[in-house]
């Protein structure tokens, strides 16, 4: 029992760190400045929680907003394809529908309006007699139609059906002569075409004769009665169009028909221009 009491006390781990120390200055020293920057570094957070709360806070609303711009941007391009895709496929339904009816690809790819509602008549309807005209962009024949036997004018159009800028503007004038109804302007009655046709033939009434023949005729002599006739046919014909929005521009005796009633139309509206 005495032996229990009497061993020497030994010394604690701390106090043998602590009296290690004091013994070594250096040591000292780097403890004290490691527990300055402890200090100093457990301070710094607390000084930067407020102006981090304070940025967190401005960049909130921000975030915010591209959030919902990027949303409604999302849902603009969705819609947008779906509206594409939707008229897609009633551009593509009317296209087939056109090539079904008879019209070749290349003019209902390009110009489908100008031919909606119609269907083509074959070349072989129609038999050639004479070629009474030659234009620009067009020669103009007289013929026959075989179904009902009826005079015509076939108007052969010249342009590349490879090349969609010509198919448009020879489209141009059909949706125009399509748009014109009056006595004392040319009546387009069809089109003559097929699917694997790389020609059209624009279907008009025959007209005998034209002004500027008829004037440079030394045997003919217009009586003032008849002068006025036709200026008076000729602006009745210029205020449909003009009423119509179109603006013929081209005004000249050889584009003013004329029947053997006496009866004046304007006609190549390949110049013309659509004001509305």
């Amino acid at each position: 029992m005495g032996c229990v009491h009497g061993r020497p006390a030994t010394s604690s781990p701390a106090a043998v760190s602590a009296s290690r120390r004091r013994d070594h200055p250096s040591t000292a020293a780097a403890v004290s400045q490691s527990q300055q920057e402890g200090v100093a570094s457990s301070a710094a957070p607390a000084e930067a929680a407020p102006e981090q709360a304070a940025a967190e806070k401005a960049e909130k609303p921000a975030q915010v907003k591209r959030e919902r711009r990027s949303r409604s941007s999302r849902s603009a391009a969705a819609a947008a394809h779906a509206e594409v895709r939707l008229g897609g496929s009633f551009a593509n339904k009317a296209r087939g529908e056109q090539v079904a009816a008879g019209w070749p690809a290349w003019l209902s790819a390009v110009a489908g309006e100008a031919i909606d509602g119609w269907t083509p008549r074959r070349a072989d309807s129609f038999e050639k007699i004479d070629k009474i005209g030659q234009g620009t962009y067009s020669n103009v024949y007289k013929a026959r139609d075989s179904l009902s036997g009826k005079i015509v004018a076939l108007k052969k159009v010249r342009f590349d059906n490879l090349e969609p800028e010509s198919v448009r503007f020879m489209a141009r004038e059909i949706l125009i002569l399509r748009r014109l109804d009056h006595p004392n302007v040319v009546k387009l009655d069809g089109l003559v075409t097929s699917r694997m046709s790389c020609s059209l033939y624009l279907v008009f009434d025959y007209m005998v004769h034209d002004l500027a023949g008829l004037a440079a005729s030394p045997d003919i002599k217009f009586t003032l009665p008849q002068v006025k006739c036709y200026v008076h046919q000729l602006l009745s014909g210029l205020e449909h169009c003009h009423n119509q929005g179109v603006l013929h521009r081209d005004i000249k005796g050889s584009n003013l028909l004329l029947d053997n009633n006496g009866v004046l139309k304007i006609a190549d509206f390949g110049l013309c221009v659509v004001l509305r």
